[in-house]
């Protein structure tokens, strides 16, 4: 069992570890057609501003909560599901921030055996943090998040994330994506989970699917969608793990409704 002084000293050490990465990237960023891309595949890339980022995270864990596992896109490490873990991605976004377009982030959760304790995620380029707790809330810079509260699909604007680091999965999603096209108002694709999760805890999205994420890009955002009254499972409808796979997020409201049109199923719209 933890506590919500536990927690709240989580949160505050993840804000912390994610505030000092952000400034570093945002220094970084002036400097962004000097930096050499590394290719980690032939659409996915990584640079030394990853690699800074994460040694400021981890270095930040070592000094406030050296008992505290790193578990990261580029710090190492695969087991989420056990003991306390940080499971952190540094720059969320990378490709995004290559090129300037602003949608990247620093994302942090501290979880105890597979379990969501606090969350931090900082919005780099637009500015914004936001910080969660299990049982204490979510907030952007200190206001309380709130999930939309539209129950029409036809007035609901739906993130995604394309598959293109493994195109098998490209079949599925499009089947997907043009069943709900033509019955929602708007489909959105920023590239950056972690903020397309932020989104929905703040009503700016009323869903969000994709179909493989790693632990790193969901794990902070399914703790801050659940605090602000939203909902986040996989495509089965069981509650997300934070492991990687599908992951479906919305407003609650809509979420059986949304969870049947990726199914594939004649979902009748929430009542």
């Amino acid at each position: 069992m933890t506590t919500s002084a536990q927690r709240a000293r989580w949160r505050d050490i993840a804000a912390g570890a994610g505030t000092l990465a952000a400034d570093f990237i945002t220094r970084e960023s002036a400097a962004r057609h000097a930096i050499t891309w590394e290719s980690k595949s032939a659409t996915d890339f990584v640079s030394h501003v990853d690699i800074g980022a994460e040694e400021i995270v981890r270095a930040h864990f070592a000094r406030e909560a050296p008992d505290i596992r790193i578990v990261g896109e580029e710090l190492g490490g695969a087991d989420t599901e056990q003991g306390l873990v940080a499971i952190v991605d540094p720059l969320d976004g990378t490709t995004n921030f290559l090129h300037g377009f602003p949608s990247y982030a620093v994302s942090i959760c501290v979880a105890l055996d597979g379990v969501p304790q606090a969350a931090a995620i900082v919005d780099v380029a637009r500015g914004g943090l936001y910080t969660a707790t299990a049982g204490g809330g979510a907030t952007v810079d200190g206001v309380p998040l709130r999930v939309s509260p539209i129950d029409t699909p036809a007035r609901a604007l739906i993130g995604t994330g394309f598959p293109f680091k493994d195109v098998t999965h490209a079949d599925q999603y499009l089947r997907q994506f043009r069943a709900l096209m033509p019955i929602v108002s708007g489909m959105r694709r920023a590239g950056a989970a972690a903020l397309d999760l932020c989104d929905v805890a703040r009503g700016r999205f009323e869903g969000f699917w994709e179909l493989w994420l790693n632990p790193w890009d969901l794990a902070a955002g399914v703790l801050l969608i659940r605090e602000a009254g939203g909902r986040v499972t996989d495509l089965e409808g069981h509650d997300a793990r934070l492991i990687g796979g599908p992951i479906v997020a919305s407003n609650g409201i809509l979420h059986d409704w949304f969870l049947g049109i990726l199914r594939g199923e004649d979902a009748p719209p929430p009542r």
